[in-house]
């Protein structure tokens, strides 16, 4: 074996999911981008069979020894599920590294610090190899999709993996997992941390569970019936047919995907309307708190505190319960923004920009 002497730095940015929140487990698209708060890697080259891990903002260390049988992986051990998928692809581990791995991205606050962590640990596993790999960004997402997702059996959809990878403000087919990029202009955001960590699993495998449940229902009686052609009406005329507790669900299924495919149209041209996506915005918002439940008294207070003070939009980010908000304004009313969301009871919140990968 040569042994690689150079050092490997890379990152990976966190991300916004600006609409099409719930969406992506039901094969309906979404809209998210990626913003200017990072996981950083650096790695040196040890002369021991092991990966030294020192996670620099967590005060801890994990050590892979290289010639680990990936066997049986403790849930959301991202790191060797991360090296099991690529082995499967044909990579092998022979050097040793000590790893530094430090950030500015919020934890368990919605903006996927943890798939920021997968695609960055791919990233510098690739170039770990002794052979030059020349994968995709699309398929660093999907590793980073199989890795964090697939290889444990989450409920979640794979919007965080391949927007990470990819960068930028894309529209995600989550069939088939093609993207088109959107304009990067839509105004400026504010980045809100509530200060509630939020609840992933639970609130994604009640929303997803109750949203497929309603489908069925339809399709039991419909059979043609097909979500990514339902139009305004299909709610009212498909509702007699779903379980009361499935309603709610059954609305936010149908009218979240219209406003996502609204957005998208309106982030397509070159010069969009920054109240239209701030519209948007806080529909989807309107749906999320008040059909998908997936936001505390707390944040809701924060975001309407911020539309009063100028934001054209605000909205959680990622699966709810707790985390982080964002809002869509301007230059003249953005520090407004900022000081009504503190006041409010934010912890954080500052200007982010979307940035790509290019």
């Amino acid at each position: 074996m040569n042994p690689i002497k150079a050092t490997i730095k890379v990152q990976a940015p966190a991300r916004i999911c600006f609409f099409g929140d719930h969406q992506d487990y039901l094969g309906l698209p979404v809209i998210a981008g990626t913003i200017n708060r990072y996981i950083q890697i650096k790695a040196k080259p040890n002369l021991k069979s092991k990966y030294f891990i020192q996670l620099i903002d967590l005060n801890k260390e994990i050590t892979i020894n290289l010639d680990y049988n990936f066997n049986s992986i403790l849930t959301e051990d991202y790191f060797r599920s991360s090296m099991a998928v690529l082995r499967d692809e044909g990579a092998e581990f022979l050097q040793g590294f000590t790893v530094e791995i430090s950030g500015d991205v919020p934890v368990n606050a919605g903006v996927s610090s943890s798939s920021a962590l997968v695609v960055a640990w791919i990233r510098f596993l690739l170039q770990a190899q002794e052979a030059t790999w020349n994968a995709t960004d699309k398929q660093i997402g999907e590793w980073a999709y199989k890795a964090e997702v697939q290889y444990f059996d989450q409920p979640g959809g794979l919007m965080d993996q391949y927007t990470i990878a990819q960068g930028g403000l894309i529209y995600i087919d989550t069939q088939s997992g093609k993207t088109t990029n959107l304009t990067p202009k839509i105004g400026t955001l504010i980045l809100a941390e509530s200060g509630i960590p939020k609840k992933t699993l639970s609130i994604l495998q009640n929303a997803r569970n109750y949203a497929q449940n309603a489908i069925e229902e339809v399709q039991n009686k419909h059979p043609e019936f097909d979500l990514k052609k339902a139009q305004e009406q299909d709610f009212e005329n498909y509702l007699p047919l779903v379980s009361k507790a499935f309603q709610p669900y059954w609305y936010a299924a149908i009218h979240n995907y219209l406003i996502t495919q609204k957005s998208k149209q309106e982030m397509m041209t070159s010069d969009p309307n920054f109240e239209k996506i701030g519209f948007f915005m806080n529909a989807h918002q309107k749906i999320l708190q008040e059909c998908i439940q997936n936001t505390p008294n707390q944040m809701i207070k924060g975001m309407e505190a911020a539309r009063k003070a100028g934001a054209l939009g605000a909205k959680v980010i990622g699966s709810g319960g707790g985390g982080c908000m964002v809002a869509l304004t301007n230059k003249h009313s953005k520090e407004n923004v900022i000081k009504a969301f503190k006041k409010a009871g934010a912890v954080q919140a500052y200007q982010v920009q979307l940035v790509s990968n290019k």
